[in-house]
């Protein structure tokens, strides 16, 4: 006789593993837009934001490499060089790319409103604090510097470029939870601006929340947001809740100050039986 016993996690959450830009610094996601229109624009390629935000929340040699190959882009750039970009090209991109993220992150550092408060509050309840990125180290080594000296500090941090896989493979979160020594991927939730971080975090058997006014999805500093007006924010609001919800989130919220209810009731939801 066969017997199907199907075992779930009961127990509270360990671990909240959390992005970086747009999640936990740089309202609106701005640090990187700004060092891919300026890589580009030293080729002579303007890039829109549309453009330029919409291979987000990838490790940056392959975000690269997806703006490469966007029809316009490749058409534009076998105009100007007489082919489209090669995988030498890349490469050399990319060296270039580098240097010139480092200097935008430390211009967009600035922890977005209550992260420091809600990180504190986390691990009053016994939960540790993880964080990836598609950042390099180099890169995420200059923003975590800053980010410390704002009082914010994970205890495990992960780049795309120390896993076999970026986003949205389930690597980095994977190397999160066993930095972070958690139990259970169930007692895990990622937090992140992006679908694929949010995939990220699905595919490694975890709880999703995405943030979607402080991140990538709306695109704006805080200060642009705060001048739109009650009915444009509401409408941005709802276009970037409907974009993010495709991604197969469990739950999506305006920023990381709005984060603690939700892992309550997520522990709620454990109690219960259920799984992510």
């Amino acid at each position: 006789m066969y017997f199907h016993y199907q075992r779930s996690y009961h127990g509270p959450i360990q671990a909240v593993i959390l992005d970086w830009a747009g999640t936990t610094v740089d309202f609106g996601s701005l640090a990187p837009v700004a060092a891919f229109t300026r890589l580009f624009a030293a080729q002579g390629i303007d890039l829109n934001l549309d453009e330029a935000r919409g291979p987000m929340g990838t490790e940056k040699r392959e975000h690269i490499r997806r703006l490469c190959e966007l029809p316009r882009i490749a058409a534009a750039w076998r105009e100007l060089h007489g082919a489209t970009p090669d995988e030498a090209t890349i490469d050399r991109l990319y060296e270039e790319f580098v240097p010139i993220q480092v200097d935008a992150i430390r211009d967009s550092a600035q922890l977005i409103p209550r992260c420091r408060e809600v990180v504190t509050a986390l691990r009053g309840r016994g939960i540790r604090i993880g964080a990836n990125t598609g950042y390099n180290r180099e890169m995420l080594d200059a923003l975590a510097a800053a980010a410390d000296q704002q009082g914010y500090r994970p205890e495990s941090s992960v780049c795309a470029t120390e896993v076999p896989r970026g986003r949205p493979f389930p690597h980095m979160s994977l190397q999160n939870a066993i930095e972070l020594e958690v139990e259970n991927v169930q007692a895990c939730i990622k937090v992140d601006d992006t679908t694929p971080g949010i995939e990220e975090g699905l595919n490694a058997g975890m709880w999703t929340i995405a943030v979607a006014i402080s991140g990538n999805e709306v695109g704006l500093s805080q200060p642009d947001w705060e001048t739109l007006s009650p009915s444009e924010q509401q409408q941005r609001r709802y276009a970037a809740y409907s974009r993010l919800r495709t991604s197969g989130v469990h739950y999506v919220i305006d920023s990381i100050a709005d984060l603690l209810p939700y892992v309550e009731l997520i522990e709620r939801r454990l109690a219960n039986g259920e799984q992510p």
